[in-house]
């Protein structure tokens, strides 16, 4: 059973932390999107119909790269993907973050709040980071792709880069 604490880079297994008498389990929905993520990967960052969030949490080391794609004719997100450093509850965040953007509306997914995502997985006051960070790649994908589509619109087909989009 995965523990509170413990570090994962997706596709390389886990670094439990030091176990203690008193660890806390994680949810059932935790496990299952930890055990079984969704929607790993990464689209082409210069694709002009992608939008990358890329944002982190320094007190606690997660790091979560969530990605959409769109189709520009319709403004719906067609697909979404993620790759995350961090605890259980971040990866399951960014998991639940990909399954809930695909299908929706550019303007839609900014509605979708941490306390949903938070909700769902059932995280304890101490994991809300995980899900507030889910909530900051939503808007950051989606800032970086409205940010490319204004430029093809102006004329300079040249993408930001994805640093300066994020924290922009």
């Amino acid at each position: 059973m995965l523990r509170v604490g413990a570090k994962r880079i997706l596709g390389l297994g886990f670094r439990p932390a030091a176990a203690s008498a008193g660890a806390r389990a994680y949810h059932e929905r935790v496990v299952d999107h930890y055990n079984n993520p969704r929607n790993v990967g990464s689209f082409d960052k210069e694709d002009p119909t992608v939008g990358t969030g890329l944002v982190g949490a320094p007190a606690c080391g997660d790091v979560m790269k969530l990605q959409i794609k769109v189709d520009d004719a319709t403004g719906k997100i067609v697909d979404a993907c993620f790759k995350t450093f961090g605890c259980g509850s971040a990866i399951a965040s960014s998991s639940v973050a990909t399954e809930w953007v695909k299908g929706k509306q550019t303007e839609e997914v900014l509605s979708i709040k941490n306390t949903e995502i938070a909700k769902h997985l059932s995280l304890p006051p101490v994991k809300l980071h995980c899900s507030m960070l889910a909530e900051d790649a939503i808007k950051a994908a989606v800032k970086d792709y409205e940010a490319k589509k204004a430029k093809v619109v102006a004329g300079n087909t040249e993408p930001l880069p994805v640093e300066k989009a994020a924290n922009a």
